[in-house]
């Protein structure tokens, strides 16, 4: 069935937009992963609410999104200088995207909230060394 989006929904994502482009543009590179694990986090939780509603369409938008801000994550690793560490975080980010994929294949929002678990580990931990 379709619904019609409020009139609002434009303008709060065009704000969003603004929100998030200001605080890339200021940040350090600490920061900027910290945004990619707030915006994976944000996209997890809207792929397993798409998921347990079985809105196809915005599973799939938020499973693109997921992949490929885990993408940029595992991107950012420096396997050489990181080390076992750096080896161990693009295990987890491996498995992350798995989950990702089996979430939009399966419309399991179990998956979905599996991957936000390891993902929020590992934000909590980036957060307290800020």
């Amino acid at each position: 069935m379709y619904m019609a989006r409020p009139p609002f929904a434009r303008a709060q994502a065009s704000y969003q937009n603004v929100d998030l482009s200001t605080r890339v543009e200021g940040a350090s590179p600490h920061q900027l992963i910290a945004l990619l694990f707030e915006e994976a986090l944000n996209t997890l939780d809207a792929l397993s609410a798409a998921a347990a509603r079985r809105d196809f369409a915005r599973v799939a938008a938020a499973q693109a999104r997921a992949l490929s801000i885990v993408g940029g994550l595992q991107a950012s690793l420096d396997i050489e200088r990181g080390g076992e560490l750096a080896q161990n975080l693009a295990e987890v980010y491996r498995e992350a995207s798995r989950l990702i994929l089996a979430a939009g294949k399966s419309n399991e929002p179990l998956f979905a909230q599996q991957a936000r678990t390891m993902l929020g580990e590992i934000a909590s931990a980036w957060n307290a060394i800020g």
